[in-house]
């Protein structure tokens, strides 16, 4: 207690005498975050604080200042209202500079959030035009600030509105979009009621929609739907004019240059409630229809006008379905998924369409198109025809698991009206049976469902089943041929139906009752087990049920409902979109990892989950085997190690390497026990009876392998080297000390490690059709670079060598390319300076990030280049460059201009 009064006593003095020091602040911060500090002392550290704000204007010791008192308010609630009152009679409010007023004001609205008796005083500065005067001030970081955060000043709508809409003439384009977010949030508050600011807010957006700038005409996207919307809502009479008005001004942007623009415009689509139908289907047709050119219903337009207003929306949709993105694509494919409801002739042209879609060689948009199906079946708009079946039941056969779950989730719901058509689904379903044995549940479970709601069409073919469902010459039945196992889950879905089930022989549900754990695990979202094999044993006595028997059941057990399923629409392919080193046709594919809502899970989920808790806890197990190993290298019993070793890895390859969620861990354990591999041989190396023969040679290669698998090893281990000498062996002594400090110790893994993958692709090009280039002169490489899981902070560097050994190294900031779902994708121009004089050349191309640890030796140094080792995170490649008759010509004619002196790298 007395140390820390002398402390406080020691702070007021200094801050009488002189400013504080860095020093002095650290421990002012110490005090008032260490829940120990009296509160005598805390109180000496505030009047200290506050006199500093009275006393000194320079900005950088107010900065400090103001941090230290938001840090007092937050974590000593009792002063808060010291702090509020010290910070607004220091009339920094008023402080000429803008970003000390700015943070002064956060000191406020913050206590104010927390302290509801603060509110008033805040209210005030409201009254006094203070935020208006600080959003005018020319710091262009605190206007933005204020802009992103005005709801937090309980600024009166009237001043929000005028000032947004003010800002939205600003000269830079990320205080534009700012404004118009505001204006967005303002809309969504509902506080707005005038008819004509709603129009004025609307139109400005709609001006807004010309912008140069990319991320100024996606944020009028949002705006123009936002208010467009109000607008509609404000007047039930023109609700359906201002809605088409609205959907074709937002059709107008789904050919905008920029995909960010492409995608906003798709998810704007979704949220207008009302369109006329034929509007609907011109965005589905790329020539203007005759029906909307009869009824004209694109608002009071004509001539011209209208000319340009249909052709806005002819073929919307279609574009976008066909664009070369996968997030246009994808965002299309949602926005049908509410439009669908509005027309049947609509959802009956958007079908064909979406089968085309499922064709996509995107695993996210083919889920998408069937999440789009689902609920075009949810609402009864999904009309298989012939011409669609196979193409639609080819989805089953998929190699990703959720487009298989996806598939039979739309079968669940699906009612079909021509007997062939129900013959092709139940076999595409035991196909997948056969196929996937890990299907078994959630194929049950559409087998079930799909029999209940077609009931008449299994009555129909229950002869055929009844052959194959025949017991063997021995009078058992094969319950290990799955096809058998399904088309009894089919059957036993027949009385639920509300079909005569008479012509089902009643074994039939004798011998479903053989098999009650099994399909209790795929009936589960409709009964349990208890139900089901009330179900079944009452079936299995009798030959019919009454009518009162079977209303009964169905209440009992309720049909599928499309709003009661596992995959959303929103949750799914949002938090299931995970990029991954996954190749499909030579371009990198979305995976789906994880999933938001772990209590709607389906047992086929439920599977691949344990699949990967398997996989952890095999992972594990290796890693504990892999600990106890280390005695044995430091008894010398090499072989017998590399033979674990070796078990370990051959048992960690019968993991598939693409499982979802554990791909990081394989990876990382893969390398874990290959540096432990060459750990041991390096360890071998230093026995008593073979170290009078080790040389420099074998030690230097083992190290480079070791240096590859573990770099953070690399810094100690060439330390001891270079401290050795030049010798033809090395001194034992210092190798043993270093190796014996050594030890491993286990690992267990309990979260989920994320797998740091680069590719990179250098499309076109190959020895038939090399990159041309003239000598002497700079020639371009054109690079497709997909990032997974890095973060913008990381340092990449693309390293391009030579054939002679000659290095260039171009450094890529991540802040240039934008980020979706944990990953990017961005084509690259990269250029190599140093051509030579020759006819054609090869350079090696690779990827790598900085690892700046604290004991890793700098590398040599460069003008430019990594200031760190690089770990590589894709495979090198090579990309051959030849020279041209006409770059011959062209260099010739340069004669003896030297146009580079050297590598400018």
């Amino acid at each position: 207690m007395e140390d820390h009064d002398q402390s406080s006593g020691l702070l007021l003095t200094n801050h009488i005498q002189q400013p504080l020091s860095s020093q002095s602040l650290s421990r002012i911060r110490a005090l008032i975050l260490s829940p120990s500090t009296p509160h005598s002392t805390i109180t000496s550290i505030f009047q200290t604080l506050a006199r500093s704000l009275e006393l000194y204007r320079d900005s950088v010791i107010l900065h400090q200042t103001l941090k230290l008192l938001s840090d007092l308010s937050s974590h000593r609630p009792q002063f808060s209202r010291l702090v509020f009152d010290s910070v607004r009679s220091c009339s920094l409010l008023s402080s000429a500079s803008a970003h000390i007023a700015a943070q002064a004001l956060d000191v406020v609205v913050s206590i104010a959030e927390r302290d509801p008796a603060s509110v008033p005083a805040v209210n005030e500065l409201d009254d006094d035009g203070f935020f208006p005067s600080l959003c005018f001030r020319p710091s262009l970081s605190v206007r933005l600030w204020l802009l992103r955060n005005a709801e937090r000043f309980r600024v009166r709508p009237h001043i929000s509105l005028t000032l947004f809409l003010g800002f939205t003439k600003d000269p830079y384009p990320c205080v534009r979009r700012a404004a118009l977010d505001g204006l967005v949030r303002l809309s969504e508050s509902n506080v707005i009621e005038d008819e004509d600011m709603v129009r004025g807010c609307y139109n400005r957006a709609v001006d807004l929609l010309r912008d140069m700038e990319d991320s100024v005409r996606s944020a009028a996207v949002r705006a123009v739907c936002a208010w467009g919307l109000v607008l509609a809502a404000s007047n039930p009479e023109t609700k359906l004019q201002c809605s088409d008005e609205l959907f074709v001004k937002v059709c107008s942007m789904a050919r905008d240059m920029s995909v960010e623009v492409r995608v906003e415009a798709f998810n704007a689509l979704r949220k207008i409630e009302v369109v006329s139908e034929d509007i609907l289907l011109q965005t589905l047709s790329k020539k203007l229809l005759g029906i909307v050119k009869e009824k004209r219903s694109l608002g009071q337009c004509c001539g011209e006008q209208f000319e340009v207003l249909a052709s806005s929306a002819a073929g919307a949709l279609m574009h976008g379905l066909e664009d070369e993105f996968f997030e246009v694509r994808k965002s299309a494919c949602h926005s049908l998924s509410t439009l669908i409801v509005l027309s049947a002739d609509f959802a009956r042209e958007a079908l064909n369409l979406l089968m085309d879609v499922l064709n996509d060689g995107s695993v996210i948009v083919r889920l998408q198109a069937l999440e789009t199906m689902h609920c075009m079946a949810s609402c009864g708009r999904l009309k298989l025809q012939e011409k669609h079946v196979h193409t639609f039941l080819g989805p089953l056969v998929d190699k990703t698991l959720p487009i298989r779950c996806a598939t039979k989730r739309i079968l669940k719901l699906v009612k079909l009206s021509v007997l062939k058509l129900f013959t092709l689904t139940v076999d595409a379903l035991l196909d997948n049976l056969a196929r996937y044995l890990e299907d078994e549940v959630d194929t049950f479970s559409a087998l079930f469902h799909f029999g209940r709601n077609n009931g008449k069409f299994v009555v129909s073919i229950i002869e055929d089943i009844l052959q194959q469902i025949e017991p063997m010459s021995d009078g058992k039945l094969d319950f290990d041929n799955v096809r058998v196992a399904g088309l009894l889950v089919l059957a036993i879905s027949v009385p639920l139906s509300g079909e005569n089930f008479s012509k089902i022989p009643h074994v039939v549900f004798s011998y479903a009752l053989t098999m009650l754990g099994r399909i209790t695990n795929s009936v589960s979202d409709v009964m349990d087990q208890t139900g089901l094999l009330a179900y079944l044993s009452q079936c299995s006595n009798s030959t019919s049920l009454s009518a009162i028997e079977l209303k009964e059941w169905g209440q009992r057990f309720p049909m599928v409902k499309g709003n009661v399923q596992v995959y959303s629409n929103e949750n799914t392919i949002g938090s299931l979109a995970k990029p991954s080193q996954q190749e499909i046709d030579g371009t990198s594919e979305i995976q789906f990892l994880d999933m938001d809502e772990p209590q709607k899970l389906t047992s086929v989920l439920n599977s691949k989950l344990e699949a990967h808790d398997e996989i952890i806890r095999s992972i594990n197990a290796i890693t504990a085997r892999v600990k106890d190993i280390w005695p044995l290298v430091q008894s010398g019993c090499l072989h017998q190690v590399l033979r674990i070793l070796r078990s370990c890895k051959e048992e960690l390859a019968l993991f598939d390497s693409n499982s979802g969620e554990s791909v990081g861990a394989l990876s990382f354990t893969l390398l874990y026990l290959r540096s432990i591999e060459v750990l041991a041989k390096v360890w071998g190396h230093f026995l008593p009876p073979k170290f009078l023969t080790c040389r420099i040679g074998t030690l230097n290669l083992l190290f480079g392998k070791l240096e590859r698998r573990l770099i953070e090893l690399r810094g100690k281990l060439s330390a001891e080297i270079h401290t050795s000498g030049n010798g033809e062996s090395y001194d034992r002594s210092l190798f043993r000390r270093l190796l014996e400090m050594f030890c491993l110790k286990e690992i267990m893994f309990v979260g989920r490690l994320k797998y740091l993958n680069t590719e990179l692709i250098i499309p076109n090009n190959g020895p038939e059709n090399p990159i041309i280039y003239v000598p002497g002169l700079p020639v371009g490489i054109a690079c497709q670079i997909t990032i997974h899981n890095i973060s913008v902070e990381s340092r990449l560097w693309l390293k391009m060598t030579m054939d002679d050994g000659s290095t260039q190294f171009i450094f890529l900031d991540l802040n240039n390319f934008e980020e979706c779902n944990g990953y990017r994708r961005f084509s690259f121009l990269a250029p190599f300076y140093k051509t030579p004089k020759a006819m054609s050349f090869s350079i090696r191309l690779c990827i790598g990030i900085e690892c700046p640890f604290e004991d890793l030796h700098f590398v040599k140094h460069r003008r430019v280049g990594p200031k760190h080792k690089l770990a590589y995170l894709c495979k090198e490649i090579e990309t051959a460059a030849s020279c041209s008759f006409e770059s011959v010509e062209k260099s010739r004619l340069l004669g003896s201009v030297k146009l580079y002196d050297e590598n400018p790298y």
